[in-house]
């Protein structure tokens, strides 16, 4: 590997040259500290050559056995089958995924995946659903980005998701039962197949509760001698208790069953979101939504007297402005207030 040479001036030069390394060379008064400089300089060399040969087979089975990300489509099928069953709202994300996954952006190489064609996406998404839904669906996929770059290895300088504006929030809907329509609503579950409709429907008028409270209620969770209902899992991450109505306790109490366990057994939200559309159908209210409901029920509580805190602590909201956006209290309630 190297070579030692005398100088005309006596001296003796140590030369070493290997490819991939830059050449060596340095003089000595003796031969012997000649040899012991390359001796040693042959050592480090060859400890580099080991350790780069290590880094190489390391780097060859780690790409051999780790998963190819080609789309980010790859990456959206990993995070489906790994992070998404570790939330609770587990079977509302998959439904979102695999929907976005039928999308062309889907296809997008992860190399040409830029802000600019996120941009694309995002305006076109805009033409077929609302701002709401674009800006969830935007949520998802940068956290998406964030998990394969955090967790998995891929490199991203900076998150196109979060690159490009969000699309504006909608006004928040007020929308509130019109004359007629709960009669018509709750006569039209009634014609339902699905015989649990009804009574999640007036849970939902008379309790405030969203609707995966009331699909994922247990009997260990109801008090009927206390009338309360205790809810060990919210949206927001905290449990809260929600006093039971005379009506709510009537729709309880009618329901079928030997009370252990889920109170309406083997009912998912997706089944309940079908059976209320077809019912809202049926009833003529084709701008209802279930979760205007919860509108509805909040509202009730401040016309019946409730103070900002004892609705707070039924419906679980932290502020008055997230509060605020649910109420919608009847104008000829108020006027007669002011009598």
């Amino acid at each position: 590997m190297g070579a030692i040479q005398r100088g005309p001036s006596g001296h003796y030069t140590a030369k070493i040259r290997i490819k991939g390394f830059p050449p060596l060379s340095r003089t000595f008064p003796t031969r012997p500290e000649a040899e012991t400089w390359l001796d040693e300089q042959e050592t480090l060399i060859r400890k580099r050559i080991h350790e780069v040969k290590k880094e190489t087979e390391r780097h060859r089975i780690a790409t051999e056995c780790a998963p190819q990300y080609r789309t980010l489509g790859d990456l959206m099928r990993r995070y489906l089958a790994v992070v998404t069953p570790q939330k609770r709202s587990a079977d509302q994300e998959a439904l979102r995924m695999k929907g976005l996954l039928k999308h062309s952006l889907a296809d997008c190489p992860i190399s040409s995946l830029s802000p600019q064609r996120v941009a694309e996406w995002r305006d076109l998404r805009l033409q077929s659903v609302s701002s709401s839904t674009v800006k969830r669906d935007m949520t998802l996929l940068a956290h998406v980005l964030k998990i394969a770059c955090d967790e998995w290895g891929e490199p991203f300088a900076k998150n196109p998701f979060r690159a490009v504006r969000r699309p504006r929030e909608a006004r928040p809907r007020d929308r509130r039962f019109n004359a007629g329509e709960e009669v018509a609503l709750l006569a039209a579950c009634d014609e339902a197949r699905a015989a649990y409709l009804r009574p999640i429907v007036e849970l939902a008028i008379e309790t405030a509760m969203r609707q995966s409270e009331i699909v994922g209620l247990d009997w260990s969770r109801v008090n009927l001698a206390r009338r309360s209902v205790h809810l060990t899992m919210t949206k927001n991450g905290t449990s809260r208790g929600v006093p039971l109505s005379l009506r709510a306790m009537n729709v309880l109490d009618q329901l079928p069953g030997d009370r252990l366990g889920q109170v309406f057994a083997g009912v998912t939200a997706e089944a309940v979101k079908r059976a209320f559309i077809r019912a809202r159908k049926r009833a003529g209210m084709e701008d209802f939504r279930f979760h205007d409901l919860r509108h509805e029920a909040t509202s009730r509580l401040f016309e019946k007297g409730l103070t900002v805190p004892e609705v707070a602590r039924i419906t679980g909201h932290k502020t008055w402005t997230m509060l605020e956006r649910y109420t919608h209290l009847q104008l000829e309630d108020v006027a007669r207030r002011l009598d």
